[in-house]
């Protein structure tokens, strides 16, 4: 096989894709490329025979990075506090991806970019569309909200016994991590010619009142939902400390959800892995630890 190249290989996805991609048993390590802007972060990989290059989406030479590469995966970079670079970063990726000669590109995007709520959600739909108009054929993983994600607030939440949301009667099909790097994984690895878009999801969208009950269920806690507004819910991050040019993309998470922006379930994990995808509720109950701090 040509060899893959996975950007963001210090990240928590990017590990998991390679990851999944030594257990399959269909790519040797030596064909496999792990990408990062700190190349020393990659040692371990390294020592299990896999390339690693220097991969910065900001490098004036980024096109280099990427020579010999049949199959890149771009994962969505991290800039909150950079509006619009990330953007401006996959651009540059996309470009330098066509002028190295890649095969085929996938990208990690999310759920419905094209009309989400959330406020970087145009810099995945601006995204797709650079691939879209590159000509190079490929592979769009629109990626549900990762399970880990409850992390950020559930702690808390239980401590308080209360948990603050503006998400009303919305759902979200969360899904695994490890799900989702295992159908990457398994989508980069097959003999796919044509374009494709997947939407990685959990099996079930649930609502965060179905999503406290599960809580209750797995931690033996009591934890009650409190419905606010959009401009209550800032006010109590302002009022809790969040740093405020963070609080209107956190709270566009919710306003997504009410609207139904997230209200997708699919079966394209399964598909690209081969296996179902862990529910929520034994992924709270596995967790329970890390859910009650």
């Amino acid at each position: 096989m040509s060899k893959i190249l996975v950007s963001g290989a210090s990240g928590h996805l990017g590990r998991l894709v390679i990851q999944s991609l030594l257990e399959s048993g269909k790519v040797a390590p030596a064909d496999i490329v792990a990408g990062s802007r700190d190349t020393a972060k990659l040692a371990d990989l390294a020592a299990k025979g896999v390339e690693t290059r220097r991969v910065d989406f900001d490098d004036a030479n980024l096109d280099a990075a990427f020579a010999g590469i049949d199959r890149l995966l771009i994962i969505s970079t991290d800039t909150l506090d950079r509006p619009g670079h990330r953007l401006s970063q996959h651009r540059a990726a996309v470009a330098a991806a066509k002028a190295a000669g890649v095969g085929r590109i996938s990208y990690t995007s999310m759920i419905n970019p094209e009309t989400s709520l959330v406020s970087f959600a145009p810099d995945h739909a601006g995204t797709e569309q650079a691939i879209r108009d590159s000509g190079l054929a490929y592979t769009i993983f629109r990626n549900a909200w990762y399970m880990e994600n409850l992390f950020m607030s559930l702690p808390q939440a239980l401590a308080s016994g209360s948990w603050y949301t503006s998400a009303g009667k919305g759902r979200n099909a969360h899904a695994a991590r490890a799900d989702i790097a295992r159908a990457i994984a398994g989508a980069l690895v097959s003999e796919a010619s044509g374009n494709a878009v997947y939407n990685l999801t959990g099996p079930a969208a649930l609502s965060t009142d179905e999503i406290a009950a599960l809580v209750r269920e797995a931690t033996g806690k009591p934890l009650a939902v409190v419905n606010l507004t959009d401009q209550q819910l800032a006010g109590g991050m302002k009022a809790a400390g969040v740093p405020e040019p963070f609080i209107p993309t956190f709270v566009s998470f919710d306003a997504n959800t009410r609207e139904g922006g997230f209200d997708v379930a699919t079966r394209d994990i399964e598909k690209l892995s081969g296996r179902a995808p862990q529910d929520l509720e034994s992924f709270l109950t596995a967790n329970k630890a890390a859910l009650l701090g």
